[in-house]
């Protein structure tokens, strides 16, 4: 993932990785977040920090496997804040949100809506898959 081609303005502004955090159960449940341990490898390689700490899961959701694009929205809306500490650190900064797996866009959105909210200038997404969501065209 870290070797993608990135536009270059992408390149010369990042500033962090913010992995999308789980929840407190299902981080104890799983043992480990995906999307932090997918951060952790590309800053090793981009040179550029991570930020875990910065993007707080604010609520438990239900899990979006099963839900409607519609409901994934609701589902996820409000459930990311920034910790009041992080937000001079992200303040005007161009920040990479990394996610395990994209389907809708639903958690992106609203983990980015909070950033955004709190003072970061720009917001790149990278996830390593993408689900297909219900509206998807599958080709055999």
């Amino acid at each position: 993932m870290a070797r993608l081609s990135f536009p270059p303005d992408v390149v010369e502004e990042r500033g962090a990785l913010i992995p999308v955090p789980l929840s407190r159960a299902r981080l104890r449940e799983r043992g480990f977040n995906q999307s932090e341990c997918i951060a952790q490898s590309v800053a090793l390689q981009w040179g550029i920090p991570v930020w875990s700490s910065v993007l707080i899961r604010s609520s438990s959701t239900r899990s979006q496997t099963q839900l409607t694009p519609g409901e994934r929205l609701g589902n996820v809306a409000g459930a990311f804040s920034v910790s009041a500490l992080s937000r001079t650190t992200i303040a005007g900064t161009h920040l990479i949100l990394i996610d395990d797996v994209v389907t809708t866009g639903a958690t992106l959105r609203a983990a980015a809506a909070a950033l955004f909210a709190s003072g970061a200038r720009t917001i790149s997404y990278m996830t390593f898959g993408r689900a297909p969501a219900s509206g998807d065209r599958l080709i055999p």
